[in-house]
Order: structure tokens, then sequence, then C-alpha cells
């Protein structure tokens, strides 16, 4: 069986919501900048969005943008990938223990790694269920694999892929990873019509990024 892309919405710093800006990205023109900056998420409540992190915002707004190019059936299940998750709520959690012995029940409710993918389904009740994929040793292509495997299977005739990473902060200093970028992206993905992924899914495990790999679906 093959995997078709129906449609796809991306975030990142220095993209933002700009078709031309994104275009010229997938060319090679220009970056994704290395920042911490997010979407505004304008039409959910502001105490909804108010502390939400990097990786929960852009989450939540590629999702946004998925439905509303494509108003997605709310019961399609989603499937959320991440290498690093909510890394910079996962240090301060640390560093509570480590400094207080103690952990905000509200600041660890919004470091778990289902935090992104949950709020987007809490923001736009969104009935499907979601799956949440970390893949070993930063891995991509293997989290990729295992998000699509239903469609492979012909148990799901739709999913929706999410994949969002924040910018890794500063405090890692030598453990930040070469390909700090943050950048989101929530892409419908079929059993049966859209553009064709074959050849896609074939890439090398570990030779391909989640930048390079959005890129070969937008050329």
């Amino acid at each position: 069986m093959d995997v078709f892309l129906k449609d796809i919405a991306v975030w990142a710093p220095g993209l933002e919501d700009d078709e031309e800006a994104l275009k010229k990205w997938t060319d090679g023109e220009i970056e994704i900048l290395r920042e911490k900056v997010s979407p505004k998420l304008e039409y959910t409540d502001p105490l909804f969005r108010r502390r939400l992190s990097q990786i929960s915002k852009m989450t939540v707004h590629v999702v946004h943008k998925l439905l509303e190019k494509t108003d997605f059936n709310r019961e399609t299940k989603i499937v959320f990938v991440s290498l690093r998750g909510e890394i910079e709520r996962e240090f301060t959690i640390n560093q509570g223990l480590i400094e207080d012995n103690d952990i905000l029940p509200a600041g660890f409710s919004l470091s778990v790694f289902n935090t992104p993918v949950a709020l987007a389904t809490l923001a736009f009740k969104l009935q499907g269920g979601y799956s949440v994929i970390y893949p070993s040793k930063n891995d991509f292509m293997q989290g990729l694999k295992t998000a699509v495997a239903p469609l492979l299977a012909g148990t799901e005739e739709q999913i929706v892929l999410v994949y969002a990473d924040e910018l890794v902060p500063e405090v890692y200093g030598d453990k930040i990873p070469s390909d700090n970028t943050p950048l989101a992206f929530a892409a419908l993905l079929s059993s049966k019509d859209g553009k064709s992924l074959a050849g896609k899914l074939e890439l090398d495990f570990g030779a391909c990024t989640p930048s390079e790999f959005l890129k070969s679906l937008l050329q």
C-alpha cells in the first residue's frame, strides 16, 4: 500500500504563516530562525494560551491551520512525533527538584510528553484520540514509519501526523543538538488519495532530519 499527503500546515520562526517565506525556505534561500518565538494563538482563550511553551503553541497552531485548510474529521486519529518534547519545562522541573526538592503540580502537568498534542485536542474538541512517539536515538524516520503504520496496515484510512520540536535552551551548552531547529507541521495523510509519498518513507534511518523530510514533502 501507498501513503498519500492530502494537505499540510507549517509554522517556524522566520516563516510564520507566510507562504512565500515557506517556499523560499524549501528552495534553500532562507533559514528557519533559531529563536524562541511562537504563534500568538489569538483564536484561543487568553487563559488557555498564556502559559504555553513554544512547542505547545506551535503544535496548537499547525493543527488549527490544518483544520482551516481541510476541515478534517474531528474523529481522525492523531500521531504526534517529537525528538525533544517540552525540553525547557522538563529542565525547569528537574531544577526545582534539585534546588527545592519540590514540583509544582501546574508546572508538571505542562511538562509531560503528551502536553502539546493534548492541548490541541482540547482547543479544537478533537475526539479521535492520539498517540505520542519519541523515537530512539533521535531517529525521526523511525518515528515517521511508526506513525504511518496504521495506513499501511489498512486499519486507518487517514491520520493526522503532527511533528514539533522547540528551541533547546542555551543552558544545555555543548549538549545542544546540531539540528536545534524550532519547527512544527501537521499533515493529513491518507491511504487512498492525495500526493503519493512513494519513496519518501524509504530514506536512510537517521539520515533525514524533520526539516529535510518536510522539504521533501513540499517540493
